[in-house]
């Protein structure tokens, strides 16, 4: 379905216009760091102490 979303934030810090999030694709249950600092941001992969993707066990979420 087009309306569904895909990706869902599950943590956020931050203050002014500085953040960070962690968001969860729910296809494949890999966790990605996004950041934001005024006009700039970028996004990477979350890895454990082995460098393997961080994979959050994949479930139903309720929206």
């Amino acid at each position: 379905m087009a309306d569904e979303k895909r990706f869902i934030k599950t943590h956020s810090q931050g203050f002014w216009s500085r953040t960070m999030e962690i968001w969860v694709d729910k296809k494949t249950g890999v966790n990605y760091l996004v950041t934001n600092a005024g006009y700039a941001g970028g996004m990477t992969v979350l890895v454990d102490a082995q460098g393997k993707p961080i994979i959050t066990p994949i479930r139903e979420y309720d929206e």
